[in-house]
């Protein structure tokens, strides 16, 4: 039997407790005799292939000389969560980096993405995801095209909580003006661009087609930030076959500074929304 990938929060919670092991200057057999268990089970742990009690959990970070009381607190969350697989598990969504995906977007306080071919996932309406999931030349059955797009939109209630993120987006022109679905499907799609433009924890921001040279020229990115020190910043990239997560402070910082001089180049949020109701008023 093949073993299960481990969730998002176990790894992040293997991963920190592997760097401040080594910032105490302690070994895995000192980490194993002081909570009293083999070193192979140190070894599980920090590997993320097993889960730890927030008992054993509290002693480390005690023996680790961590004395920051809401690190504290953010880790034994992480741990008192770290098997959950979340709603994807029911829907299918059996990708691991699809799933790390959503739960990234379900963790974080605030969202940078930017998209100069389609609208952001977090803003399509059912019928403009349904058409991009045709559009797929895997030629997805009718029940996976419906599976995948109550998985969109279910993953659009994070616009609903009361702690919703703080979400800046970036549109290329193109992604407006784009005949998805024709203009049966397009108009009904930016009026809700238009409607979530309101809320105020949102900010879209439209790059025009002649803007010229630009750093988005690459491609397509979301960049995902998080409320405590436990989740460094992580980069999403998607592409054909997943998405490419990385979450090193250089890659992190690169694409900060290419988001930043994206939001530069796009027109202010103002001159934006009135270019999303002219391309309206177009169709």
């Amino acid at each position: 039997m093949v073993e299960p990938r481990p969730t998002v929060r176990r790894r992040r919670l293997a991963a920190t407790l592997v760097k401040l092991r080594e910032e105490a200057g302690k070994s895995p057999e000192e980490a194993a005799e002081r909570i009293g268990c083999h070193r192979s089970k140190i070894s599980r742990i920090e590997n993320a292939r097993l889960g730890i009690s927030l008992g054993e959990l509290r002693d480390l970070l005690t023996f680790y000389e961590v004395d920051d009381s809401a690190f504290v607190e953010d880790l034994v969350n992480l741990a008192r969560r770290g098997g959950e697989r979340g709603w994807t598990r029911h829907l299918g969504a059996t990708l691991p980096s699809y799933a790390d995906h959503i739960d990234y977007e379900q963790t974080a306080d605030y969202i940078r993405s930017f998209q100069p071919l389609l609208i952001a996932g977090l803003f399509q309406t059912p019928d403009y995801a349904r058409e991009l999931y045709r559009a797929n030349p895997e030629m997805l059955s009718s029940k996976r095209v419906d599976d995948l797009v109550d998985m969109r939109m279910q993953r659009q209630q994070v616009l609903e909580q009361d702690n919703a993120p703080r979400i800046c987006v970036i549109e290329g022109e193109a992604a407006l003006r784009s005949q998805v679905g024709g203009s049966t499907v397009m108009g009904p799609q930016l009026d809700n661009l238009l409607k979530i433009a309101g809320r105020p924890n949102v900010e879209i921001q439209v790059l025009p087609l002649g803007a010229g040279a630009h750093v988005g020229l690459v491609g397509a990115f979301v960049l995902f930030g998080f409320p405590t020190p436990a989740f460094s910043d992580v980069v999403c990239v998607e592409h054909v076959t997943g998405t490419l997560h990385m979450e090193t402070p250089e890659e992190t910082g690169r694409y900060t500074l290419a988001f930043d001089s994206l939001r530069s180049a796009a027109l202010s949020p103002v001159d934006s929304l009135d270019l999303i109701q002219r391309v309206r008023r177009e169709l």
